[in-house]
């Protein structure tokens, strides 16, 4: 008989134990060890070298920290069952199963307006079937139709056991340290306050330490402008590719990535689009790029060879949008050199925009020690909440070096 209790090491929480059998039965199923090979930061190892970690690690990785803190708040006097201590870490170890080819990057790409917690909740869902229901009360936490809401905050919310795996272990794998927040000090400092998910009102500064941590990672790394136009490439080569598709033409690439290339209408998810799906990985896309770099398509070829030998467009990063006639201006310069009438494909202006705290969506509470708890940016001990809850935008405008 297989000892399923095993036990991981992991370079950024040291040694993650799997406490239930189920827990080792999903990590050994296909549809999560398909994780293995979707990489969890896109491209971005193409910037930050080191960033070739994987969903698989990250999804162990807040598995570790839920059971941390179910633990605390247990220690805490919160009343927890063994059946929701399993299901809230089985919704965590899942809650990115349905993450498709280099992660955000390519999201809704693939299976038009099919966000990744969507198909997430479908593979669960079958999942569920094969394991004879036992994964029913980790899908309604994962929903948040479970009744304690606090359990769907932990998967879930402005300070989940996700952002707090995902942070750390970006920083780590990154070398921007930045983002190295104290997960151990910030999930100490859980409690629960009517069935909701509160901090205790002396751990403000972590809180607040953890917020900006994510705001610089996300100005740093996530939207570094090299980081947001490869990503935008990933998006172009794939909807290109689509194009040229749609219009007859014949492009070399895996049998499952050729089927939602020629495929565009997923109004409900079929059995053969779900299988399809769960074989595709981050390698279909690299092995599609390296044939297309060859292709009679000058714009696919060109924006393949940018990312296959990291030869990117030149980049501008500003605080406001560019002047119209300064971007007219660089597409004729574009469509000059390469003797071409598309050169708009090649030159883009690109946006992000980050809200590091958001005081409508789901907010943060303090509980001080006389039980009425507060939000966040209500307390008067708060230094930087009250600067971090506006919106910031920059925007960037690539266009070929040679121009």
């Amino acid at each position: 008989m297989q000892n399923k209790l095993k036990i991981i090491n992991d370079p950024v929480h040291g040694f993650i134990k799997i406490p239930y059998e189920i827990l080792f039965d999903v990590i050994e199923h296909p549809y999560f060890q398909r994780l293995r090979r979707i990489s969890q930061t896109g491209l971005l190892n193409l910037i930050f070298p080191g960033a070739t970690h994987t969903r698989f690690h990250h999804a162990l990785g807040a598995m570790h920290l839920m059971i941390t803190a179910l633990e605390t708040l247990k220690l805490k006097g919160v009343e927890i069952s063994k059946e929701e201590e399993k299901a809230a870490t089985l919704a965590i170890l899942m809650h990115d199963i349905g993450h498709g080819p280099f992660s955000h990057a390519l999201e809704n790409m693939l299976m038009e307006d099919w966000h990744h917690e969507k198909l997430s909740l479908l593979l669960m869902n079958d999942l569920n079937k094969e394991l004879n229901g036992e994964l029913t009360m980790a899908i309604e936490m994962f929903q948040g139709k479970y009744h304690r809401k606090f359990f769907n905050q932990l998967i879930s919310s402005q300070l989940d056991v996700d952002r707090l795996d995902y942070l750390k272990r970006d920083s780590f794998y990154t070398g921007v340290s930045e983002g190295n927040v104290n997960t151990q000090r910030i999930i100490s400092m859980m409690n629960v306050s009517e069935d909701e998910l509160v901090i205790d009102a002396k751990g403000i500064y972590s809180i607040e330490n953890f917020l900006t941590a994510r705001m610089f990672m996300y100005w740093q790394v996530y939207y570094h402008k090299t980081s947001a136009l490869a990503e935008h490439l990933l998006v172009k080569i794939l909807d290109r590719a689509k194009t040229l598709v749609s219009e007859g033409k014949e492009l070399k690439a895996s049998d499952n990535l050729k089927y939602f290339l020629e495929k565009n209408k997923f109004v409900r998810a079929t059995k053969e689009d779900i299988q399809r799906f769960t074989e595709l990985d981050d390698n279909d896309i690299i092995q599609a790029m390296k044939f297309w770099t060859k292709s009679d398509d000058f714009i696919l070829s060109y924006l393949c060879k940018c990312v296959i030998q990291r030869n990117f467009p030149k980049t501008m990063i500003s605080s406001k949008p560019f002047e119209k006639d300064f971007v007219k201006d660089k597409i004729a310069k574009t469509n000059a050199f390469f003797n071409i009438e598309n050169g708009a494909e090649l030159v883009d202006e690109i946006s992000r925009t980050l809200l590091p705290y958001n005081t409508e969506k789901q907010p943060i509470h303090l509980l001080p020690k006389n039980g009425e708890k507060f939000r966040l940016e209500n307390s008067e001990n708060q230094i930087l909440s009250a600067f971090i809850n506006q919106p910031n935008t920059k925007y960037i405008l690539s266009f070929p070096r040679e121009i």
